[in-house]
């Protein structure tokens, strides 16, 4: 065992041995508040107040199945003071305390205050956007974004986000970004990722976090900030849960269905969940190419069209024991199973300057891949006294193993002379296995009056494995090895320690500063090559956010903070793999990771209206870069580092109400990003200024009908060396309720007016390219949801998880 990882066991055994610090004697106090309906009323303010001086003694906010507990060392005659908004003030009956004693108020029941009613009806059918100094959180359950639609659909729709053709997730324009799931890293690649999301429901979300600027608490990987996805939490003690079953439609049909279940029992709490999604579409792609040569331009024109069928299966199950009341211990298990396949069909015309003779090149590429994975989490939450200091504890293991084969068949010939043609085979058998070890411990330590202390240590331990066999054939001749074949073996160990410290300069100003540093410790070797790449390097992670109160309705938010984002594995692996004979990608092990510097000054006022400035310099940005052989007339792509990359971004966000029952919400923003690097002997340098618009609108119709309707426009951009065309779509659907809203029937159209086209060139050097891609999102989707529920309120404990490794699974 490393020194490293023996310094970070034992400092990992230390905080997790300050859950057994020597507690003052305390008086407690307990309940839990409801509503006049029995439903749980979660951060209700508590407060303990003394009685003829009305002097605030101490206070506690209800967790989420509404229960709370106040600790107090005080003595003397006091009153409980209840308070939430929307509903009316409770005043208990006076009392006396003593160190030592409990007292159990059993279920506060508080009324609804009447004037507000009209507002939380009209709220209820739109996200909400709640701003605060380090995050925007947009509540959406019970909206109609979270009927029918899927948890990709709701990230797609939140501010500041794009999800684009290829299922990257872009956050204020920059790429990057981290996605968790109830504080937990989703550790997948872009495409496992997004077929994940699409095969879990949004009934399922409580919230989505959109954290552009990440405090040092959280790890340092994502260059353009974190979007963390809360889930429901139960609330219904016995068994609560939903079952859906539905379809969708776009040329291709495709089937999903799933089922929620949550059952409490004493001091157990379990939950499980199992989703069954298909995700099926045709990809048209239409390639341009010219390639200058001593005679004259060779113009190769390619039209393909890829029929893609996704399968996946997954399930989620988490068990937590309470050991008292501030003592809490779990376990979570995730298995998913993914087939995914593809056919696909390819026509290239290639014309030769200086004659009359055209080339074809007709590719059939049929494909087939699996991927399975588990992940497996025991964790510890402990508050350790009543002011919240709070510790907890994760371990986490993940295997993955994935494996793909595609035979690619190509005939060629001249002319008119197909009869004559000559076919040649390529195929590509791909193993992959990853293994990801990963240990985390928090430790938060509240001082009183906006004072708090946070640290902790994080370990991660990553090994994958990573296996390309490639062959080749001619006409009906045995196939032969290809020597792009290889074996790559990447090992990862990163440790990490931070320290963060909130506090207050004044009555209106607060501040939250923080320092991460992580030690990375990286080898990568190629056994075919027999070629062996370390990297080990220590870096240092500052942030800091300052929350201005100017007045009741106006704050200023500021944020800085630097972050880094690591190649995925299989980038590393010096492979080559062929999309046809005239057209390769390879693999770069010199990949190294990119540093994001941001800076964001955010402008709420009335809580609702937000003007956000942002920039972010990014240096050893990677980017998919393009090259040609202008002499064989192949094209080759390929993951490097450009020196920088440069980002302004400028963004509104207008909530309108036009009537009680029709709301709105509505975003311009405003990017300009610039690229600089040598690539080759050239030098890249452009930018582009883009304009993003978006607008939301919900209706709360008669009979019980719910719609809502989404446009969007992305404006002319720049990626690197290709420069995208301005495109824009439209989404609209409805839901109906029906048996008192237990049963839900949601119809959700995508890109009505198949309008969703990606259109872009890449003009730089030598390279003349033009691409034009539909993924056919024009579509219908239905879904049938039924909701049961038995039991009084309950819910399962939030659990802060560990690891960013696996997001870079491919």
């Amino acid at each position: 065992m490393k020194i490293s990882t023996q310094i970070f066991t034992a400092l990992f055994f230390f905080f997790l041995g300050m859950s057994n610090l020597a507690a003052k004697e305390f008086s407690q106090i307990m309940g839990k508040v409801a509503d006049e309906k029995g439903e749980v009323l979660p951060f209700a303010n508590v407060a303990l107040v003394e009685v003829g001086s009305g002097t605030l003694l101490t206070g506690a906010v209800t967790d989420d199945e509404g229960k709370f507990l106040i600790e107090s060392a005080r003595a003397g005659k006091v009153q409980l003071v209840v308070s939430s908004i929307g509903f009316e003030t409770f005043k208990s009956e006076a009392f006396d305390i003593k160190p030592g004693m409990t007292k159990e108020f059993g279920i506060i029941s508080i009324k609804e205050d009447a004037a507000n009613l009209s507002e939380v009806t009209v709220r209820a059918t739109r996200p909400e956007i709640i701003v605060e100094a380090d995050k925007t959180t947009i509540n959406v359950e019970g909206t109609v974004m979270a009927e029918g639609n899927t948890a990709l659909d709701v990230i797609a729709r939140s501010p500041g986000v794009y999800v684009d053709d290829n299922n990257n997730i872009n956050l204020n324009g920059r790429s990057g970004v981290t996605v968790m799931i109830n504080d937990r890293q989703t550790y997948m690649s872009a495409a496992d990722l997004a077929n994940f999301l699409r095969s879990m429901p949004a009934e399922n979300i409580k919230s989505i976090e959109i954290i552009n600027n990440p405090t040092s608490r959280f790890d340092a990987e994502g260059g353009a900030g974190v979007i963390n996805i809360r889930l429901k939490k139960n609330n219904i003690d016995g068994v609560f849960g939903n079952v859906h079953v539905g379809g969708n439609y776009n040329g291709i049909f495709g089937k999903n269905t799933g089922m929620s279940v949550n059952v409490k029992k004493g001091k157990w709490t379990n939950q499980a969940s199992l989703n069954y999604n298909e995700f099926n579409f045709d990809n048209e792609l239409a390639i341009n190419r010219n390639f200058q040569l001593e005679q004259g331009v060779s113009n190769f024109d390619q039209n393909s069209n890829l029929t893609m069928y996704n399968k996946s299966l997954f399930f989620t199950g988490a068990s937590d024991y309470e050991i008292n009341q501030n003592h809490s211990v779990g376990a979570t298990i995730q298995a998913s199973d993914y087939k995914g396949e593809v056919i696909g069909k390819a026509l290239t015309e290639i014309d030769n300057p200086g004659t009359d003779d055209l080339f074809y090149l007709r590719s059939l590429n049929d494909s087939d891949s699996k991927n399975r994975r588990l992940f497996g989490n025991i964790h510890y939450v402990g508050l350790l006294d009543s002011l919240g200091t709070k510790l907890t504890s994760d371990i986490d293991f993940t295997r993955m193993t994935s494996s793909s084969n595609s035979l690619l068949t190509n005939t060629s010939w001249m002319n008119d002379n197909e009869a004559q043609s000559a076919r040649d085979f390529i195929l590509t058998l791909n193993d992959m296995e990853y293994d990801i070890f990963t240990a985390k411990v928090d430790f938060i330590k509240p001082f009183g009056k906006g004072r708090v202390l946070e640290s902790g240590l994080k370990g991660s331990w990553v090994k994958s494995d990573n296996n390309l066999d490639l062959s080749k054939a001619v006409e009906e001749e045995p196939f032969q090895p290809d020597p792009n074949s290889n074996r790559f073996i990447y090992e990862e160990n990163v440790l990490a320690a931070y320290t963060s410290y909130k506090s207050k300069f004044s009555e209106n100003v607060s501040f939250q500063a923080g320092l991460r540093m992580e030690y990375s410790d990286i080898t990568g070797t190629s056994v075919t090559l027999d070629q062996v790449n370390t990297q080990r390097y220590v870096d240092l992670f500052p942030s800091v956010n300052v929350q201005q109160k100017v007045s009741k309705e106006y704050q200023i938010i500021y944020n800085a903070n630097r972050r880094i984002t690591r190649p995925n594995y299989r980038l590393l692996n010096p492979f080559v793999y062929y999309i046809d004979p005239l057209t390769t990608e390879t693999g770069n092990p010199n990949l190294r990771p990119q540093y994001a510097h941001n800076v964001e000054m955010n402008h709420v006022y009335k809580n609702a209206y937000q003007f956000t400035i942002g920039y972010s310099l990014t240096n050893d940005v990677f980017q998919q870069i393009f090259t040609q052989d202008e002499e064989t007339r192949t094209t080759t792509t390929f993951n490097a580092n450009l020196d920088k990359s440069q980002t302004w971004n400028f963004r509104a966000m207008i909530p309108v109400e036009i009537r009680s029952w029709w709301n709105t919400s509505n975003m311009v923003q405003v990017t300009n990003s610039r690229w600089k690097s040598m690539i080759g002997d050239a030098l890249l340098d452009v930018s582009q200024t883009s304009l993003t618009l978006r607008s939301q609108h919900t209706l709360n119709l008669p009979a019980g009908f719910k719609a809502e309707v989404m446009g969007m426009y992305v404006g002319p951009s720049q990626y690197g060396q290709a420069k995208i065309k301005g495109f824009g779509w439209v989404d609209a659907g409805f839901t109906k309720g029906f048996n008192k809203d237990k049963l839900t029937l949601s119809v959700n159209g995508t890109d009505l007016f198949r309008s969703q086209i990606i259109r872009a060139n890449v003009q730089f050097d030598k390279i003349d390219t033009k691409f034009q891609q539909y993924r056919n999102t024009q579509g219908v989707r239905v879904t049938l949801r039924y909701k049961f529920a038995q039991g009084e309120s309950f819910r399962v404990a939030n659990r802060s998880g560990s690891s960013e490794e696996r997001n870079r699974l491919d």
